[in-house]
């Protein structure tokens, strides 16, 4: 299926979480996070997203073996899903509705949401989301998306979707077609980084 070695060129190690910040207009994203160029191992077909959940990476495959890559933050242990998904719909400040297993684990947060929150800064999904869906079965529900969180980039916090730096993610979604493959690599602590 997925094989890391052959995939990255140079990535860095995991990071740990950023000192926690209270808000979202003041947080300076750290140098280390920002969307670089970076030259690949594999020769991929350009306009691919793939995901790297050990580094809180995403890369967004280029010509010639190139790719941008982002820092993203990704679903805690128990709730990230790795497979192969493509691009099903992208929404400019979306909406956000919990889903029914996001309610039934925690629903003193998500249950007063349950009928939808309006897209704006404040909501949950940021500026911009890509919507992930199963090949021949529809939406997953995973997206990939902003946050009004960016101090949580690189780490594992959320319920199971890939998230971004609002700025980051406006970029990448003017880069990615629709119907684009999205590759979420699996968890595996015990290998290590490509070199």
């Amino acid at each position: 299926m997925f094989n890391r070695r052959t995939f990255i060129a140079s990535t860095a190690a995991a990071f740990g979480t950023p000192a926690l910040a209270q808000d979202q207009n003041t947080y300076v994203v750290p140098q280390e996070f920002m969307p670089a160029m970076v030259r690949l191992q594999a020769n991929l077909a350009p306009g691919q997203i793939h995901v790297d959940p050990n580094s809180f990476r995403l890369y967004l495959t280029l010509p010639d073996r190139m790719a941008i890559r982002y820092t993203v933050g990704v679903g805690r242990e128990n709730l990230y899903e790795h497979g192969e998904f493509f691009v099903g719909a992208k929404k400019e400040w979306p909406s956000w509705t919990p889903t029914p297993d996001m309610i039934e684990r925690d629903p003193d947060h998500y249950a007063r949401y349950a009928d939808g929150m309006p897209g704006g800064p404040d909501n949950p999904l940021g500026s911009r989301a890509l919507y992930l869906f199963y090949p021949g079965a529809g939406d997953s529900f995973l997206r990939i998306h902003g946050t009004p969180q960016p101090w949580t980039i690189a780490s594992a916090v959320s319920n199971g979707c890939a998230r971004l730096v609002n700025s980051h993610i406006m970029d990448l979604y003017d880069r990615v077609e629709l119907g684009a493959p999205v590759f979420l690599y699996p968890r595996n602590p015990a290998l290590p980084e490509a070199a």
